[in-house]
């Protein structure tokens, strides 16, 4: 058995000592088994004190957080428990212990052990009587703040009292008693939290991260003294500190943790504050940060996330940290590549549920490992109806944990923007690949005599071409061929006369550009009749309609467009796709409604000089339908029915050329019946008419178990080199940059002004040009 003393009274504050004034009622005590109940126990002290457990709180604890005022150093106590009654204005301080032949056997280590987990502390000495401690009662006490923000207590009417949550160290019958102070000595401070005692989280991770931020804050560190799945107990990293936590499951079942026992209040020294302390791990730092991804493709860099730890943490971290902290708030954000490879399906079923008549693809192997994707939203295949039948097809390179190369098909709509048809993630750029795509991509714009596909000279796209699509006709990019010409023969100072023969309406205009460049450089003219083929390149050579599409810069727009998001996990990189294509329809599909002219804006800005142009000029009627039109540079012969005219303006671009205005004008026909439907305002609205939706969060997803239960596992990659991992490609053959090492003397590159030759300065030198890397 184990008795438990207490006595009525108050405390008197001394000059160097607080001092005991007891007698009020008489010395009480509780009698109570060694291994009594928690519950047990607080039946028996509210009994005592006549409570009643509906309106008063009952709070056990070893240590409050304060310091003691002073004490004696002639003998040794260990401190007693410490029993706290409370309600709102009310509340009870109860100071308890055994005998002093209990403290000296251990005789309360059982209770210890079984409920607090944490050893008595012994050093604080005090003077010890030979039967009882003084133990004080407090109530009627009301807590306020005082002007530095710290807690205290101040006495109801009449009833002078000290704060309840002041530590008895001991002391006799007869002899003064040294008790902490209620405020905090000048060399402690708190810690500046919201914690307290009976405080709840949902799972110990939250509890941590909260701890985590606590201590980053405030400069200080702790350590784990006990941890497992139902138990966490810490302390300040100076043992002779007295801040310290102790937190548990509220029962074993449950994920959530309430703090049993805290103490906010730090002695420990100046010397002790490190800021770049054991809680600033890079998964503590990445979950700070993560906000500022959100919503966002690129957020801080490396170096911004060590600005916000220090500046907003508190804390001094390296490089190599902040970049592991800045990927796992990549990872909190957007999900882990793993994971993307996991929902790709349920993903893809959703898309499809709330996009009607989506397409979607995902080739796996024999060991259910992720080979492609094919990804094409119902609103853009049906709005090809309303788009020119040119369609550029490209690849980019991924930079993500699993790379691949990320496939795209586009269209351009009347306006001259781009319009996204079809998305797919690949291995690599090889002929299997692009077999596989651009057979999913024939399923949904089909192939048809009208259709033209525009991409670079790379030979699987060549190959996959002719082997899927059997009536369109494959254009190669004139860009990529004009880098070609450069890499291969060096001869940059014909580009000119290259360009005007590729946008040269006229097979004689286009003779005359080919005659210039074969006589300056006969092997660039082979190469480009012969190893390319004019009906490659040229416009007035193409077989089909190409309209003023002679490069696949559309398809490069889609890929500056993501180069952020290019290292996203697969997901997450749809994600972006999603959300800039579901923007791009509602704002184009704004501007289409509010547009007064027949035309599309671009389409009308080129109309309109046209018009001014064709303004005296001499027309003569040959037959209902023919025209002859004089004046100018050019004479054109127009059929206003078949929509042509002899300078091959009007029926590449199907747009009314010059001469076919001055027809029209004459015929008293209007303009805007000539021009194709594809420039229309019609059109326009219809292309944007729909919408295309985002899947939502992931828990209010509703997938069928087949679905979500299907297997497709991350692809096999190469080991990554070590060192820093490479994020940008190699430049293509020809392609054109700045390079750093620029003359300022003579503008030249590959020296600095300091080894320069050259004797006078040029005045090009000031004007960086893009040289061949």
């Amino acid at each position: 058995m184990v008795v438990l003393f207490f006595e009525v009274g108050n405390w008197e504050e001394l000059e160097d000592r607080w001092e005991f004034k007891g007698g009020v009622g008489g010395l009480k005590s509780i009698l109570v088994e060694e291994d009594i109940s928690l519950a047990g126990l607080f039946d028996k002290i509210y009994g005592k004190l006549g409570l009643s457990s509906d309106t008063m709180d009952l709070v056990l604890s070893y240590s409050p957080p304060l310091n003691q005022k002073s004490a004696r150093s002639d003998s040794t106590c260990k401190i007693p428990l410490g029993v706290i009654v409370e309600r709102t204005e009310v509340c009870a301080y109860e100071k308890s212990s055994q005998e002093s032949s209990d403290d000296t056997d251990g005789s309360h280590d059982g209770f210890r052990d079984n409920y607090f987990d944490v050893d008595y502390c012994d050093s604080e000495p005090t003077d010890v009587g030979s039967s009882r401690q003084k133990l004080p009662v407090f109530r009627n006490v009301e807590r306020t703040e005082n002007d530095n923000g710290a807690s205290v207590t101040q006495p109801a009417e009449g009833n002078p009292v000290v704060d309840p949550l002041l530590r008895l160290i001991g002391a006799a019958s007869d002899e003064p008693v040294n008790v902490p102070t209620t405020e905090a000595s000048d060399s402690s401070f708190r810690d500046g939290s919201d914690l307290h005692e009976g405080k709840y989280f949902n799972t110990k991770k939250d509890l941590k991260r909260k701890l985590s931020d606590i201590a980053m804050k405030g400069n200080f560190e702790f350590r784990t003294r006990k941890s497992n799945r139902s138990l966490w107990v810490i302390e300040c990293i100076d043992p002779n500190c007295s801040w310290r936590l102790r937190a548990s499951k509220i029962v074993p079942e449950s994920t959530k943790f309430v703090i049993r026992k805290y103490v906010g209040v730090h002695c420990c020294s100046l010397l002790n504050r490190n800021a770049n302390h054991r809680q600033a791990t890079y998964v503590v730092i990445g979950e700070q940060v993560s906000p500022q991804y959100v919503g966002v493709e690129k957020g801080p860099g490396p170096k911004g996330v060590q600005t916000f730890a220090r500046t907003k943490l508190g804390a001094q971290i390296s490089y190599y940290k902040a970049w592991r902290g800045r990927k796992h708030a990549h990872t909190l954000i957007r999900g882990s590549p793993e994971q993307s490879f996991h929902i790709l399906p349920s993903y893809f079923h959703m898309l499809e549920k709330l996009n009607p008549g989506t397409v979607t693809r995902i080739e796996v192997d024999g060991e259910s490992r992720f080979k492609y994707l094919f990804l094409a939203f119902g609103v853009a295949i049906r709005g090809f109806r309303y788009m020119r039948k040119v369609v550029g097809i490209d690849g980019t390179f991924l930079k993500g944990q699993y790379r691949g190369v990320l496939l795209v098909a586009t269209a351009q709509d009347g306006n001259g923007q781009c319009y996204p048809l079809a998305w797919g993630i690949v291995d690599s750029e090889n002929e299997d690949a692009w077999t596989w795509f651009l057979t999913q991509l024939k399923e949904v714009i089909g192939d048809t005599d009208e259709l033209a596909l525009i991409s670079d000279r790379a030979p699987s796209i060549k190959k996959a071409i002719s082997t899927v699509f059997e009536k369109a006709h494959h254009g190669a990019c004139a860009w990529h061929v004009a880098q070609n010409i450069k890499n291969k023969f060096k001869c940059a100072d014909i580009m000119g006369s290259y360009w005007s023969a590729v946008n040269a309406y006229r097979c004689k205009d286009f003779a005359g550009y080919m005659t210039e460049i074969s006589h300056r450089y006969p092997r660039v003219a082979e190469y480009l009749e012969n190893e390319v083929g004019f009906e490659k390149w040229s416009r007035c050579h193409y077989p089909r309609l190409r309209y003023n599409i002679t490069t696949t810069n559309m398809v490069e727009s889609l890929n500056s467009m993501l180069v952020n998001a290019r290292d996203f996990p697969y997901v997450a990189l749809l994600d972006v796709i999603q959300e800039k294509m579901s923007k791009w329809w509602n704002d184009r599909r704004i501007v289409a409604m509010a547009i007064t002219a027949p035309l599309t804006p671009s389409r009308e800005s080129e109309f309109r000089p046209r018009f001014a142009q064709s303004n005296g000029r001499h027309t003569l009627q040959l037959n209902p339908v023919t025209y002859h039109v004089k004046g100018g540079e050019l004479e054109g012969v127009v059929d206003i029915f078949n929509k042509t005219c002899t300078c091959k303006e009007f029926d590449i671009d199907k747009l009314p050329c010059v001469h076919a205005i001055a027809a029209a004008h004459h015929a008293q026909v209007s303009v805007y019946s000539l021009v194709s439907p594809y420039y229309t305002k019609e059109y326009y609205v219809l292309a944007y008419g729909e919408t295309i939706y985002p899947v939502g969060s992931q828990s209010q997803w509703d997938v069928p178990n087949e679905v979500a239960t299907r297997v497709v596992l991350p692809r096999e990659v190469k080991e990554r080199k070590r060192g820093r991992p490479k994020t940008s490609r190699f430049p293509s053959v020809g392609e054109f940059r700045k390079r750093k090492n620029h003359c300022g003397k003579c503008g030249a590159y590959g020296h600095y002004k300091k080894k320069c030759n050259s004797q006078t300065g040029s005045t090009e030198g000031n004007q960086p040009t893009d040289v061949p890397v």
